[in-house]
């Protein structure tokens, strides 16, 4: 009967099955196991402070979300921002707070 066992390596998991009459590897990718979900909301650019690369969205729950000028989708350009523009972002959670990631035009 084949022996297997599973060897990590970097972003891929190895398989490797061990029979008497033959022997491979087969590469699969790693499996999450869950789905993740992530929050959606709706907000308006309040704040950009181009020569450091990041802003601020007030967001309609009232609360203020950081984002990085590389959050942005290709829908925004972060050199035109001027504030008042309508997005939509994820909210992701961060070392120092929740942050607002994928921020597109609404």
């Amino acid at each position: 009967m084949p022996r297997v066992t599973i060897v990590p390596r970097h972003s891929l998991a190895m398989l490797r099955v061990v029979d008497p009459l033959l022997e491979r590897t087969v590469r699969r990718p790693p499996c999450s196991g869950s789905a993740k979900e992530v929050p959606v909301t709706t907000g308006t650019i309040k704040k950009v402070v181009a020569e450091r690369g990041f802003g601020f969205i007030a967001a309609e729950d009232t609360k203020e979300y950081f984002f990085h000028r590389n959050s942005l989708d290709q829908s925004l350009d972060f050199d035109r921002l001027v504030g008042g523009e309508r997005v939509t972002f994820e909210i992701e959670a961060s070392p120092k707070g929740p942050r607002a990631e994928q921020v597109r035009a609404a």
